[in-house]
């Protein structure tokens, strides 16, 4: 499974690198799993949202993920940069919108979600995001549940930032299985948080 994580300018830090970690500590436990941090433009570093510069060197149009996990930040702010600016930029919705009519599934971190919105993904889905972007998500169209990660199948969302943490945990248990989300969750010394919200299997 390969996982492609999208940064642009003003994303949280936290949002994008707590899963990382999650995945490649995956990789390490044995799932069959890679991740990569790529943006849509080509640039050689991002500016996180607390200034953390972060080095990229692919570009989302150079993989062919089967899943693309989009991270939050600065949505609240309304600035230049973060989920906001890129939710109004439009290119990172439309790419996210190409993949998924391509069937790759997606994943929205805390305002991640609301770029899920503005791609057309959630419309009429259960989903979650932070919780300063409820509303917004709720007039994007989407059905809110109040759970810490939604599942619902090839969407899956999750609250404000230290659930990116959980969504990663529980996309490793629903692909690759307990043992390794057990064995992970050991060596990060981090237990799993919930609500999670899976919604029924067709």
């Amino acid at each position: 499974m390969d996982i492609a994580i999208v940064l642009f300018e003003g994303v949280d830090e936290l949002d994008a690198i707590a899963p990382y970690e999650v995945f490649d500590n995956a990789r390490a436990a044995g799932a069959d799993v890679t991740v990569t941090l790529c943006t849509i433009d080509d640039v050689e570093e991002v500016t996180a949202s607390h200034g953390v510069r972060i080095g990229v060197d692919r570009r989302l149009a150079d993989l062919a993920p089967d899943m693309v996990l989009v991270p939050g930040g600065q949505w609240a702010s309304r600035g230049e940069t973060g989920a906001w600016a890129e939710a109004e930029r439009g290119v990172v919705p439309e790419a996210i919108a190409e993949l998924y009519d391509d069937g790759v599934a997606v994943a929205g971190v805390c305002t991640g979600g609301m770029l899920l919105a503005r791609a057309g993904i959630t419309d009429g889905r259960p989903a979650i995001t932070h919780a300063s972007a409820v509303s917004d998500l709720r007039e994007s169209g989407a059905e809110i549940v109040d759970a810490r990660v939604v599942d619902d199948g090839d969407v899956v969302t999750a609250g404000g930032v230290t659930s990116g943490l959980d969504l990663a945990f529980h996309v490793v248990r629903r692909e690759f299985g307990d043992e390794i989300a057990d064995a992970v969750a050991e060596q990060m010394e981090y237990d799993p948080r919930g609500p999670v919200h899976a919604a029924d299997p067709a």
